[in-house]
């Protein structure tokens, strides 16, 4: 048996003009449609966690946040705004379309009490801790 050296350049350039429009309409026009992903910071302080999302643009109603089995769901769907007549785009460098984040949750998370805001283009999601119960006791020695 020979072996034969991987050419990747099928799988860059097209070799007949009907793969390449597939590839150009697949590639260029679903761009919108896809997903994103936006950026997290997650920070512990001692009586909390704080999970920022960077999600500028958007309404507090675009937001949907759930909590099932333990894990909690940061959701949405970030859309590009309507097109003003005599308004001609040449650059489009944001990302627009759905998202979803997972995150589970420490066992020390006060399910109940968790908050959410959006301001300054952050959606702010304070996960409270529950106190830590030390249980001490003296032993006293016969």
């Amino acid at each position: 048996m020979k072996l034969a050296r991987y050419n990747n350049l099928e799988t860059q350039y097209p070799t007949t003009f009907s793969s390449m429009l597939d590839k150009f309409f697949n590639d260029s026009i679903g761009q919108n449609v896809k997903q994103f992903t936006p950026a997290v910071d997650i920070a512990e302080e001692n009586d909390k966690y704080d999970v920022h999302v960077s999600v500028p643009g958007m309404k507090k109603s675009d937001f949907h946040l759930e909590i099932v089995d333990g894990r909690l769901t940061i959701s949405g769907e970030r859309k590009m705004e309507e097109k003003k007549e005599g308004k001609n785009f040449h650059s489009i460098e944001t990302h627009f379309g759905s998202f979803s984040r997972s995150f589970y949750l420490p066992e020390d998370v006060q399910v109940e009490n968790i908050s959410a805001k959006y301001e300054d283009g952050l959606l702010k999601v304070t996960l409270p801790k529950t106190e830590k119960k030390i249980n001490k006791a003296t032993i006293e020695v016969k």
